[in-house]
Formats: structure tokens, sequence, C-alpha cells
């Protein structure tokens, strides 16, 4: 009985990119909202990068933004249907 390779088991490794850069640009949308949120809370006593409210909410803006991006440009490039005259 001959054994399954890593892409029989896990499918096209394109497959698992996509599905991951869709997360992380998730993720960086999600990190941005949160500095939004937590803009005008004081930062914590010891804490590794303290930044201030108008930081926090321009840092935010720029993490929603590129995740938007990222999430258009994934969308655009991976998931889109190949058109017929890209098979000639």
């Amino acid at each position: 009985m001959a054994l399954p390779t890593t892409e029989e088991r896990l499918g096209s490794p394109q497959r698992i990119v996509r599905f991951f850069t869709l997360i992380m640009s998730l993720v960086y949308a999600s990190l941005g909202v949160w500095l939004w949120l937590t803009a005008n809370r004081p930062s914590a006593a010891g804490a590794l990068l303290p930044l201030g409210p108008k930081t926090r909410m321009v840092l935010g803006t720029v993490f929603i933004l590129y995740g938007l991006i990222r999430f258009v440009r994934t969308l655009r490039t991976q998931f889109r249907k190949p058109t017929p005259d890209e098979f000639s």
C-alpha cells in the first residue's frame, strides 16, 4: 500500500495560500478596528509600545485600509474565474 503524498493529503498548496491570505487580510482589518476602539483608553503602564490616541487611530486606519486592499486583491487574483482568452 502506497502512502499518500503531502499534496494528496492536504490538497493543492495554492488552495492553502489563498485561504491564508484571506485570513491574514481579515486579521489586519480586525487589528485596525481594535486599535480604533481602544484609541481613547490609556495605555498599560508596562506596555511594550505605548501609543497615544491619535497614533492609534492613524495606525488603525492604515491597518484597515491595508486589510481591505489585500482582501480585494486576493479575491481578484485567487478566486476569479479564468476568461476564455487566458487559455489561448
